[in-house]
């Protein structure tokens, strides 16, 4: 029997066709992982949507990453320049000025 009529570890045939055994997957180390990495919440549900979106780069392909890491740091960025221009306490009222 050759080589190339065995699995690659578990030496079962693929067979003329190129078929899997059944219910079995092909190994393809370039397919999209996911990393599981634990994302703690922060308290804030925007930014916690934000970065719950970075497991969506687990099921897309690396070209895929850098929509989702912009998308999410334009979201961060937004967030933070948010909190800069929110207004302070209200001024007091202009004693010159007459309603």
């Amino acid at each position: 029997m050759s080589e190339s009529m065995t699995g690659p570890e578990d030496g079962s045939r693929t067979g003329s066709g190129g078929s899997e055994p059944s219910g079995a997957q092909a190994y393809d180390p370039a397919a999209p992982a996911p990393l599981h990495v634990p994302r703690t919440p922060t308290g804030d549900d925007g930014v916690d949507a934000l970065l719950d979106r970075l497991g969506d780069v687990d099921h897309l392909a690396t070209d895929g990453h850098v929509e989702v890491y912009e998308d999410v740091h334009r979201g961060l960025r937004d967030t933070l320049t948010a909190l800069d221009a929110r207004p302070g306490p209200p001024a007091p009222p202009d004693p010159n000025h007459r309603s």
